[in-house]
């Protein structure tokens, strides 16, 4: 993970929860533990090598555990841990929010992003 520029708190928490997917497989886990493709089917426009560094990066900052069950196939589940759970209030703000921007009248939202 890249070191902090500014040493900021805010900083800190967007290096690792910054990014389209983390927060969104954080959201998807608040319901309980769920297997890598149902993770991954809640995400449609995720790649499954996106999905696996989003997951390591979360479980290496121990906000997810991963639990390998001895199977055929092998399961794998993915669920929030205790330090995860404090990403609760942020996702509640974060879905405050953006209802607060889907709500807007329509000339008050930004245009969206072109790919040119």
């Amino acid at each position: 993970m890249k070191e902090s520029v500014t040493n900021c708190t805010v900083e800190e928490a967007m290096r690792l929860l910054g990014g389209r997917w983390r927060l969104l497989i954080a959201y998807f886990l608040l319901d309980g533990p769920r297997r890598f493709n149902a993770l991954r089917r809640s995400l449609p426009g995720i790649s499954q090598r996106m999905l696996t560094l989003d997951l390591r990066a979360l479980e290496d900052a121990g906000l997810i555990s991963r639990t390998v069950y001895p199977t055929v196939p092998v399961t794998v589940e993915y669920q929030l841990t205790d330090d995860g759970n404090r990403l609760i209030p942020v996702i509640k703000v974060m879905q405050e929010f953006g209802r607060w921007l889907h709500e807007r009248e329509p000339s008050a939202r930004p245009e969206p992003e072109t790919g040119s």
